[in-house]
């Protein structure tokens, strides 16, 4: 079944409210359209399918952690294509493909536009987290990035409830505290 932009963006506002089904449907439509959509880009340049497969869960952590800059008084799809777009070139940049690659037809798909915003939020997320203890950093990935419920998340991690969500407050806490002292960058 393919999604509509209709279908799409009123899953984007369900999941922004805090509906986690909500949440998981938009994941599981978006993968599909994102494997259709690197998977066309790579074949015509000859590069793997597995390339693909990373691309779309690289997306899809990237509309996660980005998803509280969406407009919902915009249409969705824009939003994420946009983000998608500027995966695929990263990834081309990154595994060293040139221009010369890409099919003519395709060259304006491609923008020299820069994501290293993107990139250095992650890896100033990374830098925060990685300054938790295991436990507390495992806490925060789950429901937090992952989408997991507190429920869920304490289930994996053999914790009550409760101690989830003292752990998550704990934990951005420190990233806060981490964040106003510089150690992000």
């Amino acid at each position: 079944m393919i999604a509509s932009e209709p279908e799409l963006r009123s899953l984007m506002r369900a999941s922004l409210e805090g509906d986690a089904g909500a949440y998981r449907t938009l994941l599981d439509r978006l993968s599909r359209h994102l494997r259709a959509y690197y998977r066309g880009k790579l074949t015509r340049i000859g590069r793997s399918q597995t390339e693909a497969e990373d691309l779309v869960q690289d997306t899809l952590m990237a509309i996660h952690t980005r998803r509280h800059t969406y407009d919902v008084s915009q249409p969705f799809t824009p939003w994420a294509q946009a983000i998608a777009r500027y995966k695929l070139i990263d990834h081309l940049r990154h595994t060293r493909a040139s221009m010369a690659d890409v099919p003519i037809e395709d060259a304006g798909d491609f923008e020299a536009q820069d994501d290293h915003v993107g990139a250095e939020s992650a890896h100033d997320l990374d830098r925060l987290l990685s300054g938790l203890p295991e436990k507390m950093r495992r806490v925060i990935r789950f429901v937090k990035l992952d989408g997991l419920s507190v429920a869920e998340a304490a289930k994996r991690c053999g914790m009550s409830e409760s101690a989830v969500k003292v752990s998550v407050h704990r934990g951005i806490k420190a990233m806060a505290s981490g964040i106003s002292q510089g150690r992000a960058r």
